[in-house]
């Protein structure tokens, strides 16, 4: 066990958010603290690495026992650069390898008993280099770097010039450089891309220590997680199994609870009801009766009613009208912003009653895309038109739809002015603004709460025609399944962009792939979409030279390619896959080389030579850098082969 929870309690003033916590965490343990939002998940956290006192209980790690925490906004070193700033974490082996190098040219001079010593600790500066993997430690900080979405040429920016989440990228690979024996991460994936996720979800599952997170992806927690800690109205609930298992474990749970709770319900009002027939009668046997019936009651220990599954927040979608069948139609679409294109000759259609998911990596023009279509940038190339009757309602991740110095009953109120009191209040209430937060501004909300204000702005628009820039973003779990419910059950069109995974997974029928500055078309979620993607993977990877056409794996490319054109193509895969193979082969072949020096420094003839083992270190330097290059052009054709 390397984390012990016991009993641990948190208040603040007279709002109780944690009560009677106790779990504990095992040595190469992956675990997840799962809650609505404010159900104290972060608070906890803060607990559990000593930023907060807990008012009553324990923390106790295991003797010697590392962690390391990250939280949702992260400090980092703004004077470094970012290959600097987790270049810090290896400092120990940045000083090992100095001390290596002053050894080697002391060495050079000394003689008899002061170069036995000196070659004494050559040797154990060398292997305790060697045993924290001193010689790949430039191709480890590359490959997190480059696995959380940071470009080579990226490297050498100063940490000063990043956003929020970039810095919090940094944080992140930091943190899984100083490799604890406990990683703590509060919303890891917040800035992730999809590609960076999948890399972090792979990173986390072989990680060889434990690590707990708080997460409302829920797809990444079926990826990570074996174990669930829940937090509910301050009780904290423990059960095995990723996220899936968890939430049909939670359901059998809450029914049970409201069968048990039902069943004593009724038995209550029977034994009131028989007490109040007894007493009627007006008899002293019959009102013994009904005291000694009147006392059993008082002795049992009344069930708290459960709490409603996701009853607290209320959304229909249902449009007004209903459109033509052809919603909108693109044709030949391009933007760039100075010399960098997004996007080119993207031709796509929607049709009514069609989820269509667009996803890609950060900075492909996923948003511009969406903002093209809504009429707030204007594309520099091709066209696009909406259907007879399409009434467009637009989510903006922004929220430039609200507006900041309104309260929120005025963002309803100047919206819909057909809508009385009665209903806008009753809108908010639905959206979880009641009482006196109606007339918060909107500048004072919280990202969940400007998020929960543009869905019921969304709800009242009776649109046919949903646009969605990341609408999940700053939603709690519940309120993403609530926002899944309401669009399944939804008649009209929805295009929307995500990485919510799970999100995708629910309520798409149809997925575009932003790549290479097109478009790419797969027909079903977002499990299709991996599926698919592995088979043309593997069939790239396979294939001698008869290439099976897109199509046939389920996928049409949006830009039909001539047939010159694919034997081009095919000519360039052949070539690529080439070189792809002779870069393996050299690979191999330093490897054998630095196993076959590993060997030779350990035969004693040799141990005892310092030109041989000075010769034998430098060119065990020396395939070191080599190695980097060979795995960075590795990385690179692999990446190149799939396009």
């Amino acid at each position: 066990m390397i984390l012990s929870c016991q009993n641990v309690e948190k208040a603040f003033l007279e709002k109780q958010v944690i009560k009677n916590c106790s779990f504990h965490i095992e040595e190469h343990e992956k675990a997840a603290i799962v809650g609505i939002n404010g159900a104290g998940k972060t608070t906890l956290l803060r607990i559990l690495v000593g930023e907060l006192e807990a008012d009553a209980g324990s923390v106790t790690f295991a003797k010697d026992a590392t962690f390391g925490y990250l939280s949702q906004n992260a400090a980092v070193n703004t004077e470094n650069t970012i290959y600097g700033e987790l270049l810090s974490v290896k400092k120990h082996l940045l000083e090992l390898e100095e001390q290596i190098r002053t050894v080697e040219l002391l060495m050079n001079s000394a003689q008899g008993s002061e170069l036995e010593a000196m070659m004494e600790k050559y040797a154990d500066l060398t292997h305790a280099f060697e045993s924290e993997n001193g010689y790949a430690y430039k191709s480890e900080l590359t490959g997190v770097l480059k696995g959380l979405g940071f470009a080579q040429e990226d490297f050498d920016r100063p940490v000063s010039t990043l956003s929020g989440g970039q810095k919090t990228r940094v944080a992140l690979g930091r943190l899984l450089l100083q490799n604890p024996d406990l990683i703590i991460l509060d919303e890891p994936t917040n800035h992730l891309d999809m590609s960076s996720i999948a890399w972090l979800e792979t990173y986390l599952l072989n990680y060889r220590g434990a690590v707990l997170i708080v997460s409302h992806d829920r797809y990444f927690l079926d990826k990570i997680a074996s174990k669930i800690i829940e937090i509910d109205h301050t009780k904290v609930t423990v059960f095995s199994g990723n996220y899936s298992a968890y939430a049909s474990k939670k359901e059998l749970l809450r029914q049970a609870e409201w069968k048990a709770y039902a069943n004593q319900q009724e038995e209550i009002r029977h034994q009131q009801e028989v007490i109040a027939k007894l007493k009627s009668f007006n008899r002293e046997k019959s009102i013994k009766r009904a005291e000694s019936r009147e006392k059993m009651l008082s002795k049992i220990e009344v069930l708290d009613k459960p709490s409603e599954v996701r009853s607290d927040m209320k959304m229909e979608l249902h449009p007004r009208i209903l459109s033509g069948n052809d919603v909108l139609t693109a044709e030949h679409l391009a933007k760039s912003f100075g010399k960098e294109t997004l996007f080119s000759d993207l031709c796509f259609s929607v049709k009514r009653g069609e989820h269509v998911a667009i996803i890609g990596d950060n900075g492909t023009g996923k948003t511009t895309l969406l903002k093209i279509i809504n009429g707030l940038l204007k594309a520099d190339a091709g066209t696009f038109r909406l259907g007879s009757r399409v009434q467009e309602g637009y989510y903006d991740q922004e929220h430039h739809v609200l507006h900041p110095e309104k309260t929120l009953f005025e963002e309803l109120s100047d919206a819909y002015p057909s809508l009385n009191n009665t209903e806008i209040r009753n809108t908010l209430a639905a959206f979880l603004f009641t009482g006196e937060d109606v007339f918060k501004r909107v500048k004072d909300l919280s990202g969940g709460e400007r998020g929960r204000l543009s869905l019921a702005k969304l709800m009242l628009s009776e649109s046919n025609f949903l646009i969605l820039d990341e609408p999940t973003n700053h939603l709690d779990i519940a309120s993403k399944e609530i926002l899944e419910d309401a669009l399944n059950s939804y008649s009209g069109t929805v295009l929307y962009v995500s990485h919510d995974r799970y999100f995708i997974n629910r309520t798409a029928h149809r997925i575009l792939e932003l790549t290479g500055h097109t478009l790419v078309e797969y027909l079903g979620n977002y499990d299709y979409y991996l599926q698919k993607k592995a088979e043309l993977s593997a069939s790239l990877a396979g294939n001698t030279g008869n290439t099976a056409p897109a199509q046939s794996l389920g996928i049409a490319s949006a830009s039909r390619l001539s047939w010159q054109e694919q034997k081009e193509k095919e000519a360039a895969r052949r070539k690529k896959q080439n070189a792809l193979k002779k870069c393996e082969e050299e690979i191999a072949s330093l490897e054998a080389r630095d196993r076959e020096i590993d060997s030779a420094m350990e035969d004693p003839s040799v141990a005892t030579d310092v030109a041989a083992l000075q010769s034998l270190s430098a060119e065990k330097e020396e395939i070191s850098e080599k190695l980097l290059s060979l795995m960075e052009e590795w990385e690179a054709l692999s990446e190149e082969s799939l396009e």
